[in-house]
This record gives C-alpha cells, sequence and structure tokens, in this order.
C-alpha cells in the first residue's frame, strides 16, 4: 500500500489483542484472522486475544469469546498491540483498569494499534496525544470533542502516525491489519492474505463513501446542520465558505470551528463529500454522462468529477459505475478479478 514503510524481516512476532466485555467481535475477529492467515505465507504471528482479567467475554452481539489469558500469560517484549473498541466508548475509557493496561502494553510494544473505538482508550491512555488518529465516522466529532490534543482524520479508513496506527470502524480493522502484514512482511504477503479473505487489498475510497449524508444526524450544533442540511438538498448550488456562513450566520473563521467540532469535517470537505455522494448515486442509477453528473452533482466539469473520484475512491467514474452496479458472480466487483 502506498505510504508503508516496510520493516525488516523478524522472527516471531507476539501481538496482543485487549478484548473486555461488550468489545466488537468483528473488531478482535477481523485483524486476528488475516495475521493468523498470514502464517499461511511465512509470517510468524503469535496471536494471543488477552483481556484484563484474563477470562472470557462477551462481545456486544452476545457471542461469547475465548480469551488466551490475561496481562500475565504475555512475554515482557511485544511486537504490537492491537486494541478493539465498543460503541459506548464512555465505558470504555471510564475503565481505569483497561486504559492503565493498555498504556502498560504499549509501553511494552514496538507498535501500538486500535480499531473503531479502540481509539478512545488509546487516546485515555494518552498515546493519541498530538498524533493523527482515525475512528469510525459517526465518532470522529465525540473523539475531537473528548481529546482535543487528537488530530482527528474523520475519513481515512486507517491512519498511521509513527508506531501507532488506527483504524476506522469495524471492517476497518482488515484494512489496517492488512498494512500491518504488507510492513513486515511485504506487499506480496499481504496480497496473498487479501485474496485468500477475498477482501481489498486496497479498498477504493475513505469512510466518507458511507458516512457524508448520515453525519448531519449527529451534529447538535444547529448551525452546522443547517449548513449540512442546506448541502444535501441541493449539492450543486454555491456552497463555498462565506457563502454557507452567511446562511449560517456566522463568520466563516467561526463557522469553520465549530463546522469541524461537530462533525469531524471542514465545511469544504463535507461539500465535497456530499457531491461525491451524489456522483455516485447518479452513475449507479442511471445512464447519463459523466460530464452530465459532474454539472448535476456540483463539480462543473468532468474533469473536477474525475480527480475526486480518483482521489476520494481510487476509481475513475465510469469505474465506478462498472464496479458498483451489480454484484453478480464475475462482474467487476469480484475481487479475485482483481
Amino acid at each position: 500500500m502506498e505510504g508503508v514503510t516496510s520493516r525488516p524481516a523478524a522472527g516471531r512476532r507476539t501481538v496482543a489483542v485487549v478484548a473486555f466485555d461488550e468489545v466488537q467481535l468483528l473488531d478482535v475477529c477481523g485483524p486476528v484472522e488475516v495475521l493468523t492467515t498470514a502464517n499461511s505465507y511465512g509470517a510468524d504471528y503469535d496471536v494471543r486475544v488477552v483481556s484484563p482479567s484474563g477470562d472470557d467475554v462477551r462481545t456486544s452481539c452476545g457471542v461469547r469469546l475465548g480469551i488466551d489469558g490475561g496481562p500475565g500469560s504475555l512475554p515482557p517484549s511485544l511486537d504490537t498491540v492491537i486494541v478493539a473498541g465498543r460503541r459506548d466508548w464512555r465505558r470504555a475509557v471510564a475503565d481505569t483498569g483497561l486504559v492503565a493496561l493498555v498504556a502498560q502494553l504499549s509501553a511494552r510494544s514496538g507498535r501500538t494499534a486500535s480499531v473503531c473505538a479502540g481509539a478512545f482508550v488509546l487516546a485515555a491512555a494518552g498515546l493519541l496525544d498530538g498524533r493523527r488518529a482515525a475512528t469510525h465516522w459517526e465518532l470522529a466529532a465525540d473523539l475531537t470533542a473528548a481529546f482535543p490534543r487528537v488530530v482527528v482524520e474523520a475519513d481515512p479508513l486507517f491512519v498511521r502516525d509513527g508506531d501507532v496506527v488506527t483504524s476506522a470502524g469495524v471492517s476497518a480493522g482488515v484494512d489496517l491489519a492488512l498494512s500491518l502484514v504488507e510492513a513486515d512482511c511485504g506487499a506480496g504477503t499481504a496480497r496473498d492474505v487479501a485474496r485468500r479473505l477475498v477482501v481489498f487489498m486496497a479498498r477504493p475510497g475513505g469512510q466518507s463513501q458511507f458516512s457524508a449524508r448520515m453525519v448531519g444526524d449527529h451534529a447538535d450544533n444547529t448551525a452546522v446542520r443547517r449548513v449540512m442540511d442546506t448541502v444535501v438538498a441541493d449539492p450543486a448550488a454555491a456552497h463555498d465558505l462565506p457563502t454557507l456562513a452567511g446562511r449560517a450566520g456566522l463568520s466563516p473563521r467561526h463557522l469553520g470551528r465549530v463546522f469541524r467540532a461537530a462533525t469531524g469535517l471542514t465545511p469544504g470537505q463535507y461539500v465535497e463529500a456530499v457531491r461525491a455522494e451524489a456522483a455516485q448515486a447518479l452513475l449507479a442509477d442511471g445512464e447519463r454522462s459523466v460530464e452530465e453528473i459532474a454539472h448535476l452533482a456540483g463539480f462543473g466539469s468532468a474533469e473536477t468529477l474525475r480527480r475526486v473520484f480518483q482521489q476520494r475512491l481510487g476509481v475513475a467514474p465510469t469505474a465506478y459505475r462498472a464496479r458498483f452496479r451489480t454484484t453478480a458472480v464475475g462482474s467487476p466487483t469480484t475481487v479475485a478479478g482483481r
């Protein structure tokens, strides 16, 4: 993957995955499946799922998860610590024992990672101060508000800042784990794992492909909601910062500040995300030309639409139309055919 710095080949790598009651099952199982599958292709991961008490835990979906042991069962030195999350992040960060354990394990590890709301536990442990970080798009504003020293990035599927890697929601833990395999073992091994698991080596697009129109439901600021509703109602209208600020009755600078605090995005990022989603819907639902869709979605030109699609989704608009209009076997959506 672009931006990944490969680490030298090494021997056995002990990975501690921290789980606890009400943890999201896929937050744990996604990375574990990727890392253990990598062992079939020459990697040597010793993956251990641990809980603070060493007891089994009940996940958010009600499935009981078997635990390999407590912190005392781990060797003194770890290669990686992965912290899963729970939707009720406030309960997680209020667990001082859990937060202290994560801080201790991180100090013993060469690399620390989190999946979804696990970023809140890392932040509570002080591990994200001054760092860029990702979490589920619905929780980005909460992370910004609760931990202002964290530089929250709302769109990426995962963010690497030094020896700390954080991922977006739930299934993005697979993307994160594949990036760890690539850093440790090279792109070839990561690609083999992706093929085995029938997942993208690098998924097209970030969280914005799922979130832009829904994130407004979680913005409490009335002025911000008004701006978001205006953009969604007519993506092609003039939505530059001064115009949006005028509609909100705020100065451009004030709007930019409160908008980011409420959503984790700048107004410009939100406008682009809504326009991209509008273009996606038009591409999937009809046979209009790319030029026409670009104007209807507010991009002005087909070239601008192509540039935004390449940046956000990694594909051209015509390729998006072909890839996402059907899930039939043998269609362009089939991962094995990539």
